[in-house]
């Protein structure tokens, strides 16, 4: 009898499991289909990139080179290396300050400031681009690197990640630095900080992806090729080149290569500073 429902249990076993992989593998299709048919398309010659879009025929570099060379996608991709340079730099330094703040000071209203801060996190990004552009356009600074950057040098989204990093660290910590004469900069600068590097790594990824992807925001500021970013570039790249849909494929394929090398490279620093700070609210 117990070897009877053994043998059941390892077939509902089988099952379920076969069931999952059958769940994850059709999951891996519809996610990889979209990549699978650009990569096609950005290696097809013009002459064939319509015909049979799903079959990689005559595979060839040069589209890609064309793509890079016709489409200026060197200099555009410079100046997206820029922005986000400065960007990411800018949000992890002020998400640092304001989240010690909001962690370790005791000040009126801390509560309602940083309620304040996370509403701001329901406001969609273009709502607001309107007022953002109004203000740029008034101080002259349309198609330069200032107006690509200073709307986005601070962001909700890493105070209140790395607040929460921060009320992981133990209290007595900051009590023992507080009686060794320590003050705030000391202890942020030679305690905090260092102890939630994870987290920095993963806002300064995040940072860097959303910075980089931006579309919107870079076709509305720029007007010429100095300052134009990688993503509005490829929109430029396509409205030029509309009879070659190839271009358009290289040019996307050559412009995520960073994304894909940046999510490999840290991506167990990504998943360490999101479980960082995951236990205590």
């Amino acid at each position: 009898m117990a070897t009877d429902v053994a043998a059941i249990d390892r077939v509902n076993g089988f099952w379920r499991r076969a069931g999952r992989y059958t769940i994850l593998a059709i999951i891996a299709v519809v996610i990889l289909f979209p990549i699978y048919t650009t990569l096609v398309a950005a290696f097809k010659p013009g002459s064939i990139a319509l015909r049979h879009p799903l079959l990689p025929e005559s595979p060839t570099f040069s589209v890609i080179k064309e793509a890079w060379t016709g489409g200026h996608l060197g200099k555009y991709m410079l100046n997206s290396a820029i922005v986000c340079l400065i960007v990411v730099v800018a949000q992890i330094i002020t998400s640092v300050l304001s989240a010690y703040a909001f962690a370790f000071l005791k000040f009126h209203g801390r509560m309602v400031v940083f309620s304040i801060f996370l509403a701001t996190l329901l406001v969609p990004a273009e709502a607001i681009y309107v007022t953002n552009f109004r203000t740029i356009q008034s101080l002259n600074w349309i198609d330069s690197f200032k107006s690509l950057t200073i709307p986005f040098l601070a962001t909700a989204f890493g105070t209140f990640l790395l607040r929460q990093v921060f009320l992981q660290i133990p209290k007595e910590l900051h009590e023992a630095a507080e009686m060794d004469g320590i003050g705030h900069w000391g202890f942020m600068k030679e305690v905090a900080v260092p102890l939630v590097r994870p987290s920095l790594g993963a806002l300064g990824l995040f940072c860097f992806l959303g910075t980089w992807n931006q579309y919107l925001w870079p076709v509305l500021v720029t007007k010429t090729n100095d300052y134009r970013t990688v993503q509005s570039g490829l929109k430029v790249l396509a409205s030029s080149r509309l009879d070659s849909p190839n271009l358009v494929m290289a040019g996307t394929v050559i412009a995520a290569v960073p994304i894909f090398v940046v999510l490999i490279v840290f991506q167990r620093q990504l998943i360490r500073g999101l479980t960082a700070g995951a236990v205590k609210g």
